[in-house]
């Protein structure tokens, strides 16, 4: 059985996969008075063909209403195979969630949170800008925009050995203040920012306080 919830235009799978995501992590138990339970075969008429009912879309056991965006979901159109399609047993006869729901909610969660860490790694240590000649070898360098981030810092280019990794790839580091895991306010840091992180290493040759490193040949 699948719940039914209105939803506006969505664009494309990544959108429904994000709406479904905020619907969990808001007050989706909410009332259940608001809900309207489907079985496959009822679901299955709602393609968005002539004479069908509807368009509605069917993520995770939840289903959407995605006739506003009939252009990208009517048969023929590009996702129109999500249409009217079930994709997993997520709910039961009486409208509650099975296990399998507790379960993809769980990974949603820790996929969240390991993307939250990512972003979190690449603020302290943003990419450096690199570019690479056959006649010249390899050259990176930092600058307050490197890697996307912006900064009000520049920052010096440092390999950065991650577990598992099998090469270090170059990130640019805060020179001066704290370390990012310390407080302003401590009064015992060595103003270095974060140059003495036990996971850094200097490019061999290139002067350890220069926003360019150049690797020739």
């Amino acid at each position: 059985m699948l719940r039914f919830r209105g939803c506006g235009l969505l664009l494309g799978l990544t959108v429904a996969v994000a709406a479904v995501i905020a619907v969990w992590l808001m007050e989706w138990w909410g009332s259940r008075a608001r809900f309207r339970l489907f079985v496959p075969e009822e679901l299955a008429r709602y393609r968005g063909g002539p004479g069908d009912p509807g368009l509605y879309l069917a993520l995770l056991g939840r289903v959407y209403d995605v006739s506003s965006g009939r252009r990208h979901y009517e048969p023929g159109a590009h996702y129109s195979g999500f249409a009217g399609m079930v994709t997993g047993r997520f709910y039961g006869e009486d409208g509650l969630p099975t296990p399998e729901v507790a379960q993809v909610e769980a990974k949603i969660l820790k996929a969240l949170e390991a993307n939250k860490q990512e972003m979190q790694e690449k603020r302290k240590f943003p990419p450096c800008n690199a570019e690479w000649s056959s006649t010249r070898g390899s050259r990176f360098w930092c600058s307050q925009k490197s890697g996307g981030v912006s900064r009000d810092w520049i920052g010096v280019p440092r390999k950065l050995y991650k577990p598992g990794a099998k090469e270090p790839r170059c990130v640019c580091v805060r020179t001066s203040g704290p370390p990012s895991d310390q407080s302003p306010d401590n009064p015992t840091h060595r103003n270095r920012g974060d140059l003495d992180h036990p996971s850094l290493g200097e490019y061999a040759g290139c002067p350890p306080l220069a926003i360019t490193c150049s690797l020739p040949l």
